[in-house]
């Protein structure tokens, strides 16, 4: 038995098993990022900060007109910690007017996330066509050390004075990714301006991505997602569909993260950096291996196979050596 306990011991070592942290999502509103805000030393510091706690980053209100802006981001994250290499895939620039564009960015880490998958919703659905000032950019990540493993992101940045219709609309999208994709796992997240004035008690019975049982609203009403002292709204959310991925959150995870108060800015250092602070939830991580890590991924049925296999070998070993 010893030898058994020492021989899986050896396999451990040898093949170095992690014990990973959870798996972080974020979504940020970066207030008109582009080459102004690009070239101020401390917004930029700050938010390397806030983007490299995060697995992958919805970044929203990227304006980065010159193509300056957001490479300088990724070559200050990659900078900024040696042992995390960070990519970026974003959408095209979206807007109604040639004079206001923004686009959708996710960055993620590139040792725990891949892209397998995009798809840029074509707001052009019979009946209800340009429903969006700024359409979802879909996105599809595998995450082989989360328990969901692979899940599809939905970003939306509403236009304040047509929240209501838009988040009708993107419910729509999510229908059609879902079908497309075929799959359940679906976080939708983004500044929704789902509070405050832009959504009307009355309209939130009608809308289905509110009404759903299926959506599971993860930052909740009267939550704060905004820098300034004077408002108090929840603009910012994350949506989960289906009670699998809704199983597969840390509980009570989803939150705003407060990086004023987290770094010790004033007020008016913050707003710099974004009048929205990011919000972000975590995800599980993959049940406890029994096997090290250089077996590569291998599906809880194969691991429990190739565990006995080495404990029955090991045993007859021992016995061998002990005639």
């Amino acid at each position: 038995m010893k030898f058994s306990i020492l021989l899986l011991i050896f396999f451990t070592d040898l093949c170095h098993v992690d014990a990973s942290s959870d798996f972080r999502i974020c979504a940020f509103n970066l207030h008109n990022f582009g080459e102004s805000k690009s070239k101020k030393t401390s917004v930029m510091h700050t938010l390397t900060r806030i983007i490299a706690r995060c697995d992958v980053t919805l970044l929203q209100e990227v304006r980065d007109r010159k193509e300056r802006a957001l490479p300088q981001l990724m070559e200050l994250l990659n900078r900024y910690d040696s042992e995390r290499r960070f990519q970026a895939v974003a959408s095209r620039r979206l807007g109604r007017s040639d004079s206001y564009q923004e686009q959708y960015v996710f960055v993620y880490r590139t040792d725990t996330a891949t892209v397998t998958g995009q798809y840029q919703s074509p707001d052009n659905r019979p009946g209800d066509v340009d429903a969006f000032a700024r359409e979802p950019f879909v996105v599809r990540f595998r995450a082989p050390k989360t328990a969901i493993k692979e899940f599809v992101l939905i970003p939306q940045h509403t236009a304040p004075a047509n929240t209501t219709k838009e988040l009708d609309a993107l419910y729509d999208v999510l229908q059609d990714v879902r079908k497309m994709w075929k799959t359940e796992d679906v976080m939708l997240l983004g500044d929704f301006n789902a509070d405050c004035g832009y959504l009307a008690k009355k309209n939130r019975e009608k809308l289905q991505l509110i009404t759903d049982q299926n959506l599971h609203w993860l930052i909740a009403d009267k939550t704060d997602t905004t820098v300034r002292a004077s408002t108090s709204c929840s603009y910012d959310r994350i949506v989960v569909h289906g009670q699998r991925f809704a199983n597969a959150v840390v509980p009570l995870s989803a939150k705003p993260f407060n990086f004023q108060m987290e770094y010790h800015l004033t007020e008016e250092q913050a707003l710099e950096v974004s009048d929205h602070y990011p919000v972000e939830v975590l995800l599980k991580n993959a049940a406890p291996t029994l096997l090290p890590s250089c077996f590569g991924e291998l599906t809880r049925e194969t691991e429990l196979k190739m565990f006995f296999f080495f404990f029955f070998w090991s045993s007859l070993v021992l016995q061998r050596l002990t005639w």
